[in-house]
């Protein structure tokens, strides 16, 4: 078992850790909020610290799940970031999603002081988090994603090194693409279904057990047609990535005129007050629009 931290205990770092720590690892947080990290410890049997470089002091493992570029630089840089507890040879694992330029400048700043840096963004929401059957693509050298496997299988069903350093994250912009596309599709089919005067969850009994199916036709339809988004993977987070896609994507030339169109979806959602509900309020969206 190791000494590990974690940092950022949001919706899914928060039980990520937990998992850590129940598997008999001795896990040491740090959160902004320090009474975040404080309740953690005591559920969880933990340490809480009081900053990054506190919570990374003595550490084989570092673990970070925050919220976007900014956030990630300053926990892991300045004289109380991350970096500057981590000893040479250890490990640091970005959770986050965010731009692989901030992964491969940070790769780069924790090569210089010997640390490894693994970009490896997740998949699977808050359900994945809580059940340990997280989705994650990780970028970095071969060692170290090697090292860091067997902590990431912990709360993981698959894990993957796709390629060198940023190629984790730039995999996660495939998912958020593939997403945001498939989100759209289902509210269209269960708007169109209403519409047409048939029952949504019949539709989807059918059609989830053919060509159309998918997770979230299976795990979203029944809470869209009950009208609740107050679950999973909000819109203000779901604008931030595709704007990561989207700014990429102007980089490396590819066309993702759907991923475009659906992200001024998003931004009629945030207009509607719904930056905080889950990304299938695309459906509500529609049904506001008549």
């Amino acid at each position: 078992m190791a000494k590990l931290a974690f940092l950022g205990l949001g919706v899914m770092g928060g039980p990520m850790a937990g998992h850590l720590q129940k598997a008999g690892h001795d896990v040491t947080v740090y959160n902004r909020t320090s009474a975040k990290a404080e309740a953690w410890a005591k559920a969880y049997g933990g340490t809480a610290a009081a900053t990054p470089r506190a919570a990374a002091e003595g550490a084989e493992m570092v673990m970070a799940c925050v919220g976007n570029d900014d956030d990630l630089r300053s926990i892991c840089l300045g004289d109380d970031g991350a970096f500057a507890g981590m000893a040479a040879g250890t490990v640091f694992v970005d959770h986050t999603t965010v731009s692989a330029a901030v992964t491969k400048e940070l790769y780069a700043v924790a090569d210089g002081a010997q640390i490894s840096f693994v970009d490896a963004p997740i998949s699977g929401g808050q359900a994945g988090a809580e059940n340990a059957a997280l989705s994650i693509m990780c970028g970095g050298d071969m060692g170290a994603y090697e090292r860091a496997l067997p902590v990431m299988e912990v709360y993981s069903k698959i894990c993957r090194r796709i390629g060198d350093s940023g190629a984790g994250q730039l995999c996660k912009m495939s998912n958020q693409i593939a997403i945001a596309g498939l989100v759209q599709g289902l509210s269209e089919a269960l708007h169109f279904a209403q519409k047409a005067g048939l029952d949504g969850r019949d539709v989807v009994e059918v059609i989830s057990q053919g060509a159309a199916g998918s997770w979230q036709m299976v795990n979203r339809h029944e809470t869209m047609l009950d009208d609740a988004f107050n679950h999973g993977f909000a819109v203000d987070w779901m604008r931030k990535d595709l704007g990561i896609c989207l700014s990429t994507a102007e980089e490396n030339g590819a066309s993702l005129p759907i991923t475009a169109l659906v992200d001024q979806f998003y931004k009629d959602v945030q207009k509607m007050g719904g930056g905080r509900w889950d990304t299938s309020a695309l459906f509500k969206r529609l049904q506001a629009s008549g």
